[in-house]
């Protein structure tokens, strides 16, 4: 295996950890894909059936567009995740990462009529680049694709009505970042919902700032490997099991 994409399997397995020690599991659904590089139409997923804790860079299988494994694997991939994740790297040639969770504040936010706000500190961070795409069922309908492209468009992430988050990244990192940023923007929306009184509005010109200042971290990464291998130290991973 040549060292390039050793170090993407490294980095996606950690990011499986990552995502353990923030509890955005369900139980072994769910899925995060990362293209390959010099090979743009394979990416890497994790085998269906595992924890997120139980992958590895050696057991993550390549499979191609079509869902066909690119490599020999004793390992199943989900259908779903498939469908979702073949759709956008297929049709965004920069969405090198892609990530979907079904987070209780995720769905809670994505069942809600008027979507994600952007009236506090993180959706107002994600003002005019969050995409909406409407339910159709249980992902494994290979006609979806498109329309679940489409509906993402050029969009950073996107809500998946009545059903999960989805963000986008050039990297692991990078993809993180703004994931984390979308979890954040549902959770303090479900609990700023939940008290009495009516929340305080931001104008669409403090929201345009503070997305513009948001994104004027890119496209240097410092920020964004600073947050993911922050989570990592805190939960005290011996790096050596991702291997």
């Amino acid at each position: 295996m040549n060292p390039a994409e050793w170090r993407l399997r490294l980095e996606l397995a950690a990011c499986y950890r990552v995502f353990d020690a923030l509890g955005w599991t369900e139980l072994v659904f769910n899925h995060i894909t990362l293209r390959v590089p010099g090979t743009p139409d394979t990416f890497l997923i994790n085998p269906f059936g595992l924890n997120y804790n139980e992958v590895t860079a050696r057991n993550l299988v390549r499979i191609g567009l079509d869902g066909t494994p690119a490599e020999p694997t004793s390992h199943p991939v989900n259908r779903a995740g498939f469908v979702i994740h073949s759709a956008i790297h297929g049709a965004r040639q920069d969405a090198h990462c892609v990530m979907h969770i079904h987070t209780t504040a995720g769905i809670a936010v994505a069942c809600k009529q008027a979507g994600l706000g952007h009236d506090d500190f993180y959706g107002a961070e994600l003002f005019g680049d969050v995409a909406y795409h409407d339910f159709e069922g249980i992902t494994v309908h290979d006609g979806e694709g498109p329309r679940l492209a489409a509906s993402l468009g050029g969009r950073r992430v996107m809500i998946l009505r009545n059903h999960g988050l989805l963000g986008t990244g050039c990297n692991v990192f990078n993809a993180f970042r703004w994931m984390w940023t979308l979890q954040r923007a549902c959770e303090v929306q479900v609990m700023a919902d939940s008290l009495r009184g009516a929340n305080v509005p931001l104008s669409d010109a403090v929201r345009l700032s503070c997305a513009r200042d948001a994104a004027a971290f890119e496209p240097r990464d410092q920020l964004e490997r600073m947050l993911f291998w922050s989570v990592l130290r805190k939960a005290g991973l011996d790096l050596r099991a991702l291997v």
